[in-house]
């Protein structure tokens, strides 16, 4: 025994190998402690990255809105539209003015706002274009479907019928800027929605106001957190 851990009788009695052992063991904890240390940096790093994309992307939230609203505040009530600050939609909110009833034809009246709209819209956005994911076109409904209808029926009705609009939207739209085809493609989508988002005013169905077409400019910013997180 004394050959395998090399420590006599009489050094086991002086404490010599039980002071190696305490040695050893605070050692391990030295060790550790440092693992512990640089691994709560890393996190920290993490963090601090993450909290500087969050606070890009709240400014950025904000210069967005401000040029939207500069850019439209004139044009917002004879169009019967809004912005909201928290999502950044361009929301029209006049369905009889956009569509027939029941219909995914454009109105004419529609087509003069989109002709003015659309160009300045796209170039507002274009010195933010890194920081976009996505610009969507949505298209929502009330509840109300076709007379006799049950509620499984009249959503998919209305699904069908808030598809059709964003799609003719995009396409006008798509027509008049012939030189960012390239990039309306790959960036911007047309989303029906149905009657699955409702404007509700004290509980109770708007049908009015859930009838509209938004363009919402949706940011990169949880992309970015996503890359930050595989990254380490």
């Amino acid at each position: 025994m004394e050959k395998l851990f090399g420590t006599s009788k009489g050094a086991q009695e002086s404490g010599e190998h039980w002071l190696t052992v305490s040695d050893l063991m605070a050692g391990l904890m030295m060790v550790f402690l440092f693992i512990a240390i640089v691994f709560m940096m890393i996190t920290q790093q993490e963090n601090d990255k993450i909290k500087d994309v969050a606070v890009a992307y709240q400014q950025n939230q904000v210069a967005i809105y401000e040029a939207l609203q500069q850019e439209f505040k004139d044009d917002l009530d004879k169009w019967g539209a809004t912005i909201d600050q928290e999502t950044l939609a361009f929301n029209f909110q006049s369905p009889d003015v956009l569509f027939a009833n029941n219909e995914t034809r454009l109105s004419a009246a529609y087509k003069d706002i989109l002709d003015d709209f659309f160009p300045r819209y796209i170039n507002v956005l274009k010195p933010y274009r890194d920081s976009l994911d996505e610009i969507r076109i949505e298209g929502h409904t009330s509840s109300v479907g076709l007379r006799g209808s049950t509620e499984t029926e009249a959503y998919f009705y209305n699904m069908r019928l808030s598809q059709g609009r964003t799609r003719a939207v995009l396409e006008y739209g798509y027509a008049l800027m012939p030189e960012e085809a390239d990039w309306i493609k790959a960036n911007i989508a047309a989303v029906g929605f149905s009657s699955s988002r409702l404007v509700m005013k004290d509980g109770v169905e708007d049908a009015a106001k859930s009838r509209r077409v938004s363009f919402r400019a949706i940011t990169n910013a949880d992309i970015q957190i996503k890359r930050i997180l595989e990254s380490n």
